[in-house]
Parts: C-alpha cells; sequence; structure tokens
C-alpha cells in the first residue's frame, strides 16, 4: 500500500499529508483540507531564522507540536524553550506566544486550537471487538 500525499477522504474520515497543503513556507490548511470541524488546526512552515509576530487569543487554548526543525518558544512572561521534532507545547489563549525558526532549515509545526475544554475518555470499541491493550476501551484521555 503506498503512502498518501493528497487528501482522500472516506465515509467519516479524511486522510492527507502536510506536504499536499500548500507549498513553502506559510498556514498549510489541515482544517479546511480534512474537514474538521470541531477545533481549529493548521500546519506552519517558516524557514530558518523567521520569526512569527506576538499575538494571543481571545479564546482559543492551542496545542503546539513540532513535526520538523527546531523552534524557540517565548512566551509574555519573558520564558523561552527551544523544541525539536516530537516537541509539544501547550499555551492558554491570553498568553502571549511567539515562535522562531532556530535551525538550519525549514520548522514545521502544527497548531491545534479549541475551547470550553476536555469531553472526557469517551473511546469505544465496535461490537465484539477486544483491545490489543487487554482493555475494554482504546488507550488514551
Amino acid at each position: 500500500m503506498a503512502d498518501v500525499h493528497e487528501v482522500v477522504e472516506g465515509d467519516g474520515y479524511a486522510v492527507g499529508n502536510i506536504e499536499s497543503l500548500g507549498d513553502g513556507p506559510g498556514f498549510k490548511k489541515v482544517r479546511k483540507a480534512l474537514g474538521v470541524t470541531a477545533f481549529g488546526v493548521n500546519a506552519i512552515e517558516i524557514p530558518p531564522g523567521y520569526e512569527t509576530g506576538r499575538h494571543f487569543h481571545e479564546q482559543q487554548e492551542e496545542l503546539y507540536f513540532v513535526h520538523r526543525g527546531r523552534v524557540e518558544m517565548s512566551f509574555g512572561d519573558g520564558d523561552s524553550f527551544v523544541l525539536g521534532p516530537g516537541g509539544v507545547a501547550r499555551v492558554d489563549a491570553s498568553t502571549v506566544r511567539k515562535v522562531k525558526n532556530v535551525g538550519d532549515e525549514p520548522a514545521v509545526y502544527l497548531v491545534a486550537g479549541g475551547k470550553d475544554g476536555y469531553v472526557g475518555r469517551d473511546g469505544k470499541l465496535p461490537e465484539g471487538e477486544v483491545s490489543r491493550f487487554g482493555a475494554s476501551a482504546p488507550p488514551g484521555g
């Protein structure tokens, strides 16, 4: 089976690849391309040395996930942290933040944002299936 490159929609799902959602630096509109409705989500590519403007949000908390490269996240309290591939950061809506690419290659990070809190552990197994983890529900939460 070949890797997915372009967005493919099915009955109740969509799959794709960040690389096919836009060329070069800037926003890659994951939410729109995959039809996400429960929260906002974008991938952002920034060139070496580039930094975003400082910003905050009125309502949505954000989660940042570094996919490729190294970014420095700076916050309104003066603290800064470098995150490499696999690095994550949660930022409250009202917290001022800025992202800078501190690596030698383009950095790509995913940002998911939402409001009104955690839904809870609502994962269920289809009737007759048993979790490969030995539990009656999938892991997570």
